[in-house]
């Protein structure tokens, strides 16, 4: 796969970064921090800035391996910054002498220019309203609130919704709302293009109002005064890569990195100081007062009419016109002052956004004022009008929400211009460069929108277990996200969740490569290692993760699920026990405790799972549990509600169909559970288990030609399962196919020469008697 292009605007998004990073980190949301930093650090990896902001990002979450691996690059390509993160993760893991080296090592380098991450900055005095709702989320949801936990969380999405945080634990409770009800879909910006020489129509204009510029007293809320224009849907992709590329959803090995991406990147020295500190904005007005000429008199009781609007009021603002709507119209447009922004807008048009993200200071932006400046400016002899007539008239019709027109366009002599469209003649380069920065700005709004709203429609697909639309959604990102170890963990539980053990496996061993001392999901990644029965591999795993970090439970997990595998269930017991004490939350733990206590002690192993579902109500393993020990209690009516419950959950799981269609017939519904297992094949067509316990449930019903078509599919995938042969000659036998069933009979001795005992039995068993047998656990 070819290196993506970094975009022309990264500059401008790397600011938008590293306020929004800063501002997590100083509300204690660390996680949301880390979640955009490694967006940041994902498409621009050779720059030190962005390495040292995900380290540092990493290091308050306490992922200290991973972020001491990320700044201890070789020495030719390692600056002050790299060793100053160094010496904070060396202390904060004990190991003081090499702390020392590591500062030491920097006061050898005089000439290291800090960069915007490393220098000094004032931090947030205190969290702003968002942040704090989305603590007492997280605090919620821990304590077992969900109730309090949801609202918590919405109503910190609607105050800031780039708090992924309060996002991915709305998608934890279940309670996940419509993506375009947080993020609505937004129109790709324009850029300010010089304007024509036709002055007699101008069309509806946009505002300059800006995306990350939040309104005074909004506690940071980026979106509460935007409204989108839903029927401009635009796609996510920024342009065609550059080569060919495979699908982030096949199984092809050259998707995921070698072995090559565990060195570290040779980023050069001479990165770009203070890539942060690009002004988005001209200050200054890109006209004077003189140009603009006498403002025309407005009406103050004029109907609307859809020609032409104007604005007296000028602005330094980016304007956009209607002119993708109607090429006809003249491209002309004026700017808007902050105070009209909102009310001179027509309803079909999208405001825009700033190129500011929350700085976390809680400072309130610069207010422009309300009339123009008047000092050297020079009077009209002609069409004089009081100024503050001019201001009482306008300042009722905007607060009214109506755009002022004028009856007929006037004379090009007194027609208003804007401040940042200056007339054809004096559009400079200056005015050029301008036009140019504030769309790259714009751009990178539009970037780090859409990149946030894809990145949740995926979280809410997987949430709901709609494991192929998570891909699908996976796939809209850009290539560097895609190469990134949260989009790769994402795929590999996505993966794991459709039974597709293989992809899932590779693209673990991917997150793995490129983030070795990753602890996140790898208690998924270990299980996957158990039913794939890698007991080398998963034995590796679990001393690396307890090497990393001997309190995490993810690695007590892993350990608990290597005894498991080794059949040694009172050590694996002891592990996952562990597990909850260094997590009581973690629900998982629990799961598998439950799981390994089932074959020994049916009432302990309902105590576990009743344990995990009071950690996760959501926790459809636990359910599936619950569900085993009352069927095999022969509780059937307790089994198939339970399994029901699992499947509320988890729709798309084939084995929790076949499970409730497993109840359904015990109870005598024949029909309904043929029902139920055609519905489980369909989803997994390939599963073993599904089509084995339809194959006998279309024995008991006596259709005898659909239960060979599924016996014969599992003997081609299975040719070593005993069981599957044996129940083939069964079938033969039933249809009076004698030949084929002497003939199975004796391929099934060859497999497996324990059931000749079963074979006998068979042999002296009638039709009847074998038509009436009652379908076992099997």
């Amino acid at each position: 796969m070819q290196q993506e292009t970094p975009p022309s605007f990264l500059p401008y998004l790397a600011q938008r970064f590293q306020s929004l990073v800063w501002s997590c980190l100083d509300s204690d949301l660390t996680k949301t921090a880390v979640f955009h930093a490694e967006r940041y650090y994902s498409i621009d990896q050779h720059n030190h800035d962005s390495r040292h902001l995900y380290a540092t990002a990493l290091l308050h979450e306490g992922q200290t391996y991973s972020a001491l691996g990320l700044v201890n690059v070789p020495t030719d390509i390692q600056c002050g910054g790299c060793l100053e993160i160094k010496a904070k993760c060396c202390t904060a893991l004990g190991r003081h002498r090499q702390a020392r080296e590591a500062l030491e090592a920097t006061l050898q380098d005089p000439t290291y220019v800090p960069t915007a991450s490393t220098s000094s900055r004032a931090a947030q005095p205190f969290p702003d309203e968002a942040a704090l709702r989305c603590r007492s989320g997280n605090m919620a949801l821990k304590g077992n609130l969900p109730e309090k936990a949801s609202v918590s969380f919405r109503q910190a999405l609607t105050l800031n919704p780039h708090l992924w945080e309060a996002f991915e634990g709305l998608c934890a409770l279940g309670s996940i709302p419509e993506i375009d009800e947080i993020f609505p879909p937004r129109p790709p910006p324009l850029k300010r293009a010089p304007p024509d020489d036709t002055q007699g129509r101008s069309a509806p204009i946009a505002t300059g109002a800006g995306f990350f510029t939040p309104d005074a007293g909004s506690s940071g809320n980026f979106l509460r005064s935007w409204k989108p224009d839903l029927s401009q849907t635009q796609a996510f992709r920024m342009g065609p890569p550059p080569g060919p590329r495979e699908s982030i959803a096949t199984n092809d090995s050259s998707f995921y990195p070698d072995h090559s991406f565990q060195q570290a990147h040779r980023a050069t020295r001479s990165q770009p100081a203070n890539i942060g500190s690009t002004q988005t904005y001209v200050s200054r007005a890109l006209s004077s007062a003189d140009e603009a000429g006498p403002v025309p008199k407005r009406q103050r009781s004029i109907a609307r009419h859809p020609e032409a609007t104007k604005s007296s009021k000028p602005s330094s603002k980016l304007a956009v016109d209607d002119s993708l709507k109607k090429p006809t119209t003249s491209s002309r447009t004026t700017g808007l002052g902050k105070s009209n922004a909102q009310a001179a807008v027509p309803s079909s048009i999208v405001t825009r956004r700033s190129t500011r993200l929350l700085s976390g200071t809680g400072t309130k932006q610069p207010h422009t004022s309300k009339h123009a400046p008047t000092r050297g400016r020079r009077r009209p002899s002609v069409n004089a009008r009081s100024r503050s007539t001019e201001s009482e008239i306008e300042e009722e019709g905007l607060a009214a929400g109506d755009v002022a027109y004028s009856q007929s366009p006037p004379s090009i002599a007194h027609s208003p211009r804007s401040e940042v469209s200056p007339s054809p003649s004096n559009w400079t380069a200056a005015h050029e460069q301008a036009a140019q920065d504030e769309y790259e700005a714009e751009c990178a709004d539009h970037y780090l929108y859409n990149l946030i709203r894809t990145f949740a429609s995926a979280t809410r697909a997987l949430a709901v277990y709609d494991c192929q639309r998570c891909l699908d959604d996976l796939e809209q990102l850009p290539q560097a996200h895609q190469r990134s170890p949260w989009v790769l963990a994402m795929v590999g539980k996505a993966h794991y969740e459709k039974l597709d053990f293989a992809s899932a496996e590779r693209a673990f061993k991917a997150v793995r490569t490129l983030e070795p001392y990753r602890l996140w999901d790898m208690e998924v990644y270990s299980t996957l290692l158990w039913h794939q029965q890698r007991t080398v591999e998963l034995s590796f795993l679990a001393q690396e993760l307890l090497n990393i970090n001997p309190q995490s439970p993810q690695a007590w997990i892993a350990v608990g699920n290597l005894f498991s595998l080794q059949k040694e269930r009172s050590q694996a017991l002891t592990c996952f026990r562990r597990a909850t004490q260094m997590d009581p939350t973690c629900a998982y733990a629990y799961t598998l405790s439950g799981h390994e206590s089932i074959d020994e002690d049916l009432d302990k192993a309902i105590n576990f799972f009743q344990s995990a579902l009071r950690a996760d109500p959501r926790h459809y393993n636990a359910w599936y549990g619950l569900g085993t020990c009352y069927l095999r209690m022969s509780k059937v009516r307790l089994a198939e509600y339970h399994y029901r419950k699992a499947v509320e959950i988890h729709p798309h799981n084939a084995v929790l169909l076949g499970c409730v269609g497993m109840a359904v017939e015990r109870r005598g519904d024949r029909n309904a559970a043929l029902w139920l297992f055609d519905k489980a094949v369909a989803l997994a067509p390939t599963n073993a288990l599904v089509r084995y316990r339809r194959a006998k449930i279309l024995v008991s019903m006596r259709k005898y030609e659909a239960a060979v078509q599924d016996l014969e599919f599992l003997r081609r995938e299975t040719p070593e399962e005993s069981n599957v042969v044996f129940q083939l000659a069964k079938v033969y036998r039933l249809l009076g196919n004698e030949a084929k069933s002497a003939h199975t009979l004796a391929v099934a001795r060859d497999i497996s020469p324990k059931s000749l005992n079963k074979i006998k039995k068979l042999l002296d068993t009638t039709k009847d008697e074998m038509g009436d047998d009652k379908m076992d656990e099997g």
